[in-house]
């Protein structure tokens, strides 16, 4: 060790020293004051940023078809508690992801069983979640079945007829239900898609016509670099799309869909931070042009983690919330506030992130 390094860490200690001797005796090392005002600032108010920036979240998607999470295995009661804490800092909307996924279901589709084979649930849920939303005054968007066969073959095409079904069954089933509000496609794509246009168009005009003209959802994700399949363990890839190849092949898609889509929520969690502004702006401004409400779908789990997946850091999902208001975007939802946000979840720091939403936003 040279004497100029021996000196160096003498000095270190000794300030760390000193520092650590101010913080015991609760104020900074001597200087002109100004730390003792800025600390005790701070603690009073314990963040730095300006409050309330950042687009409200009223809408969350329900993921009881835990494709790639783990699943909570809640009953009613535990439905029930979510929902109040849902109402309590202003979701008035929710989204089930999807009403099934290649054989498992979230209700007693006799379809289904009988044509794919699906396996009979033990509780109905979208029931359950039509009761509830009834209970608290929400929004209830039906998430269409997804085969599968589309993420084996990347042609969409064949998730039509089967939705065709789906469509007309559930309608008669529950559509008596006050908080019945609309559908959303569930096939989600990034960019120009073998059947996509035709796809979204055929499903969203049965919709529409079996229901009276409820609205559509369709929330597809953006082909960044954090775009990596969840099974592998990349968390970025070289290729990603530009915003300019964004925008154009999506401005082909929303003329091809706009008369039977009426809002699109791009996924967020694809792109980085630094690159929400020229992406959002983009967004926007295609939806405007086509007439489609420009929703974001600000994911609450954390894409820069080698775990699938966990709760998202505060200020990352408040980086996002504010680009979407800089933004003028037309409403926020997450994926998915029951595993990622909620004070019962089973990730402990999923009931931390309620309470930094809560105070960013003085709820």
């Amino acid at each position: 060790m040279t004497n100029s390094r021996r000196n160096f860490i003498k000095q270190l200690s000794v300030s760390s020293a000193a520092l650590a001797a101010g913080s015991l005796s609760g104020c900074a090392a001597p200087n002109d004051g100004k730390d003792v005002a800025r600390y005790v600032s701070t603690t009073n108010n314990p963040l730095i940023v300006p409050k309330a920036q950042g687009l409200k979240i009223t809408g969350t998607f329900l993921d009881e078809i835990s494709h790639d999470i783990v699943h909570q295995n809640w009953g009613e009661q535990e439905w029930d508690r979510d929902f109040a804490h849902m109402k309590a800092i202003g979701i008035d909307t929710v989204i089930v992801i999807r009403s099934g996924y290649r054989k498992f279901i979230t209700y007693p589709s006799e379809y289904l069983m009988k044509t794919f084979g699906c396996y009979m649930p033990s509780v109905d849920l979208i029931d359950m979640y039509l009761r509830l939303a009834d209970k608290y005054d929400m929004k209830f968007y039906f998430g269409l079945y997804d085969s599968g066969k589309y993420w084996d073959t990347g042609d969409m095409s064949w998730e039509i007829d089967s939705n065709l079904f789906v469509i007309e069954e559930v309608w008669k089933k529950y559509g008596h239900h006050k908080s019945f509000g609309g559908w959303y496609l569930s096939q989600e794509i990034s960019r120009a898609t073998k059947g996509a246009i035709n796809a979204f168009a055929s499903l969203g005009k049965q919709c529409k016509e079996v229901s009276g003209g409820l609205p559509t959802l369709i929330s597809p994700w953006i082909d960044g670099k954090k775009a990596v399949d969840a099974a592998s363990g990349s968390l970025t890839k070289e290729q990603a799309v530009s915003v300019e190849a964004h925008e154009r092949e999506w401005s082909e898609i929303f003329e091809g869909i706009h008369d039977y889509v009426d809002a699109c929520a791009f996924q967020d969690g694809h792109i980085d931070y630094d690159e929400l502004d020229a992406f959002f702006s983009v967004n926007k401004k295609m939806a405007d042009k086509y007439g489609i409400q420009c929703w974001t779908n600000a994911e609450s789990f954390d894409r820069d983690m080698p775990i699938r997946f966990m709760p998202i850091k505060f200020d990352k999902l408040r980086l996002k919330l504010e680009a979407a208001a800089r933004q003028h975007y037309d409403k926020a939802i997450t994926f998915e506030f029951s595993h990622f946000m909620s004070p019962q979840s089973m990730f402990t720091s999923a009931g931390h992130l309620y309470n930094r939403y809560k105070e960013y936003f003085n709820l």
